[in-house]
């Protein structure tokens, strides 16, 4: 890769975004507004003594899944456009590496992402209280990647389909699966054997594993960082398989 080339890359995708208040919108505004709803959804629930509440217990897995899915959606389009309006194809006329482009669009999406991430957590804070045993740092690091991962997937799944509408019919493909088994809704050990296989394929898991490890523990611990290394671990892998699907459609 070459560093100037991929600065060049990030710089323009940033620019692109400065220039589109409603995307940047969605980014920074949605994650917190639906965090609201959540957060006004059990506003009135009934504990026992001493019991934390529900918000407590899916309000730090909620600011992993909606940077994911807003993220997804945001760049499988947003690359989408690039292909289908022939600026990709242009770019790759120029002496610019495939690698340069395609982390070049991660990282401008990366940045957007951690501050929608960083913003997210701050709410969950500062505005619903969230109550948890772990280090709101770690919160933020698991979200981040989190978003990352959804840019990196995005960046893969929009190679696959031709039209904005076909990159949305991703979502009941890609990724509504993995909230469904992820663990939010039945824990992993409760699930199926078929179904835990499944889950364990799919890196939202390990994101909802990171977490709840976080929520429970005080501390980092080793199962934390091993769930983050491999989230990481996805995100690096989908980029490279991301760089095959760019090429020349004319000679």
């Amino acid at each position: 890769m070459n560093p100037r080339m991929l600065a060049a890359t990030t710089a323009r995708v940033l620019n692109q975004l400065r220039h589109d208040p409603r995307s940047v919108g969605l980014i920074l505004v949605v994650p917190s507004v639906l965090l609201a709803v959540v957060y006004w959804l059990y506003e009135n629930e009934t504990l026992p003594p001493g019991a934390p509440r529900t918000f407590d217990r899916i309000g730090p897995i909620m600011l992993a899944i909606f940077p994911f899915v807003i993220m997804f959606l945001l760049t499988s389009i947003t690359m989408l456009r690039e292909r289908t309006s022939g600026t990709l194809e242009r770019l790759m006329t120029t002496p610019i590496h495939k690698a340069d482009l395609l982390f070049g669009y991660g990282i401008a999406f990366s940045l957007m992402a951690a501050l929608q991430s960083v913003v997210a957590t701050a709410v969950a804070y500062w505005v619903f209280g969230l109550d948890i045993k772990g280090n709101a740092a770690f919160v933020v690091l698991v979200a981040v990647v989190n978003a990352v991962l959804g840019v990196s997937l995005g960046l893969f799944c929009s190679a696959f389909a031709r039209t904005e509408f076909q990159a949305v019919q991703f979502m009941p493909v890609v990724v509504i699966p993995q909230i469904l088994l992820c663990g939010l809704f039945v824990p992993h050990a409760q699930m199926t054997d078929v179904f835990q296989v499944l889950s364990d394929w799919m890196p939202l898991t390990y994101s909802v594993k990171a977490l709840q490890e976080i929520t429970a523990n005080a501390d980092a611990t080793g199962e934390m960082w091993r769930d983050l290394w491999i989230m990481a671990g996805v995100l690096v892998g989908l980029l490279i398989l991301a760089s095959f699907t760019l090429r020349r459609k004319s000679s």
